[in-house]
């Protein structure tokens, strides 16, 4: 599909079946494939077919990078014809499994929301907030939709601001506030005889729907190509004018940690890390009728990584394991002086 066709002219079925023929041929990429094939299908209204393909990834011999994701989205999409028990068993036990990635928490508390189950919905984004935010710290972008969805919920319940409702107000830069946004009572004024009553939501329909646009229109991450010690390695050994780029996996890792942080504090958003292999590299290379041994294919491999859904977010969320690799999580590793 392209990036500019309108939605209303999409083919869902047919989507979902192209890129499950692109997954065939990318199993590397598998995962990512899959998941956008199941969309267009829920999309499609085919939701038994969606589930098929979230229970084919979770049944897959293959290591899935987000587990806690698939399983979330094969809850939502669950509930939504009717296996409504299923759905809850699954939500509980992704609770309970505490994922360290925000957005299986965020799926799951917006399916209790999307069925009125607001107390729980409250409490899933609280949980998550708890698990993976710092209070002292600035909140990754990833985490923003946790934030936004609690204080969604909460006002919805009548609940009084906190400090993390704060932060969201402070994080949300739509010309209209969230408190605004999130009214509870926005519903009767679309029924209003009240022109300036009606002008006022137009105004907030048009904000939202400028922030969901800004959300999907944004870039694949600049992203850093990263290297494991024993890539490196059969890289080097296979291609060794390379060197000058790589001088020790020590200084190679380094490099990408203090270029991260240069990205960041110069304000460019959505960072990320992929993490190459030499017969991908190799394959890339020979697809773009250049040799492997020229340098300024490494950032353009890198860039290809990413659009096809290989990045990962810099910096880790709280707790999690350091992007290097290590067996040790990001905050005690590589984001010591972060």
């Amino acid at each position: 599909m392209r990036p500019d066709t309108p939605a209303e002219n999409v083919d869902h079925t047919a989507e979902a079946a192209r890129l499950e023929r692109t997954a065939g041929l990318y199993p590397e990429d598998a995962e990512t494939l899959l998941l956008r094939a199941a969309a267009h299908l829920e999309l499609s209204g085919d939701r038994p077919a969606a589930t098929t393909l979230y229970d084919r990834l979770l049944a897959s011999a293959a290591t899935l990078d987000n587990p806690a994701l698939v399983r979330a989205l094969k809850a939502s999409n669950l509930w939504e014809y009717g296996h409504e028990a299923e759905a809850r068993a699954i939500i509980e036990g992704i609770r309970t499994t505490a994922p360290r990635d925000p957005a299986p928490w965020v799926i799951v508390a917006e399916a209790l929301e999307s069925h009125d189950e607001l107390e729980a919905a409250a409490k899933t984004f609280t949980e998550a907030a708890q698990l993976l935010l710092e209070p002292s710290d600035e909140p990754p972008a990833a985490t923003h939709p946790l934030l936004y969805g609690r204080h969604r919920v909460r006002r919805m319940l009548g609940l009084p601001h906190d400090d993390w409702d704060t932060l969201a107000d402070t994080l949300h830069t739509s010309p209209v506030s969230l408190d605004e946004l999130h009214d509870p009572k926005r519903v009767w004024s679309l029924g209003s005889d009240n022109p300036a009553e009606l002008q006022a939501e137009i105004h907030r329909l048009r904000a939202e729907l400028g922030a969901y646009r800004e959300a999907l229109s944004r870039p694949f991450p600049v992203a850093v190509l990263h290297w494991p010690a024993p890539e490196l390695s059969e890289l080097l050994s296979a291609y060794p004018a390379l060197s000058a780029e790589y001088p020790s996996h020590a200084e190679h890792l380094a490099t990408i940690e203090s270029s991260l942080r240069e990205l960041s504090a110069s304000g460019t958003p959505n960072l990320g890390i992929v993490t190459g292999t030499v017969p991908s590299y190799e394959a890339f290379a020979a697809s773009e009728g250049t040799p492997p041994t020229d340098p300024t294919l490494l950032p353009q491999y890198a860039t290809t990584l990413a659009a096809r859904g290989r990045a990962v977010a810099w910096p880790p969320g709280k707790g999690a394991g350091c992007w290097c690799g290590a067996d040790r999580v990001y905050g005690d590793c590589h984001g010591t002086t972060v």
